[in-house]
């Protein structure tokens, strides 16, 4: 991205004009059917979940098979050309090179699944939900490799790495250069970091000035100013690695 700001619920005859943080992105219009945002890209189902603790300590992941594998099922919508489902596919098989995740396409009986489509935007729920799923991939804005895996990292159950329980130790937030009514976007989460260390380079980590007002970053690295994050294309090693340990992956 899958993978975000908060749109508060709008009245039937107004829609809201808001700007992904992905690069490249366009600006939207969202409609009252859209889920509510936080963080740019994480989709919520009511705005107390905001709060919650990571779903993937409340069985929010994704079940293993006798197998030892973890398929998950998904459908992608007919709107996208034969290109752009090329794209996604790619992301989609990805995880299999690297893991025990294997996104299979949906087959009859299966109760829940991730429906892909081009909605506004490029957002996720985190973690399974239960029945239809959906992770949008606008088809402006959203189809580059790293931003679809980014988005079903949020489905596997994962945040951003700037909302980690230890990102003051690595990002100093700079509160006085982030957009009005923004502020929850930079909210630390009691994440489950699975004993690896702060990602840069984590396809997970948004860029510098991320909801800035004024252009200037709303994060800077510390103690090393200079550090460059944010431009990641593909998943990094720590990305894998937490990966492979939540879903138990490997025994090593």
């Amino acid at each position: 991205m899958k993978a975000g700001n908060s749109v508060a619920q709008a009245s039937p005859s107004r829609r809201l004009l808001c700007r992904e943080t992905h690069p490249s992105s366009p600006l939207l219009v969202r409609s009252d059917n859209d889920p509510i945002l936080t963080e740019g890209d994480i989709a919520i189902g009511s705005e107390d979940e905001r709060n919650a603790n990571p779903c993937t300590s409340q069985d929010c992941k994704w079940l293993k098979n006798a197998d030892g594998k973890v398929y998950v099922p998904y459908y992608i919508a007919n709107h996208y050309s034969d290109r752009e489902k090329a794209i996604i596919t790619r992301g989609l098989e990805s995880f299999s090179s690297f893991s025990c995740i294997f996104f299979r396409p949906t087959q009859s009986g299966d109760h829940e699944w991730l429906s892909i489509e081009s909605n506004n935007g490029c957002s996720s729920f985190v973690g399974r939900r239960g029945g239809k799923q959906v992770v949008s991939l606008a088809r402006s804005g959203c189809l580059y490799h790293g931003t679809v895996q980014h988005e079903l990292l949020h489905a596997l159950g994962f945040n951003h790495e700037h909302s980690r329980s230890d990102r003051d130790n690595h990002i100093r937030v700079m509160l006085q250069n982030v957009q009005s009514g923004k502020e929850h976007n930079f909210r630390k989460v009691a994440t489950l970091n699975q004993g690896t260390p702060y990602d840069y380079n984590s396809v997970m980590q948004y860029r510098k000035n991320a909801f800035s007002k004024n252009n200037q970053p709303t994060m800077v690295p510390i103690p090393d100013p200079n550090v460059s994050f944010g431009n990641a294309k593909e998943m990094s090693h720590n990305d894998k690695v937490r990966l492979n340990t939540l879903y138990k992956c490997c025994e090593c």
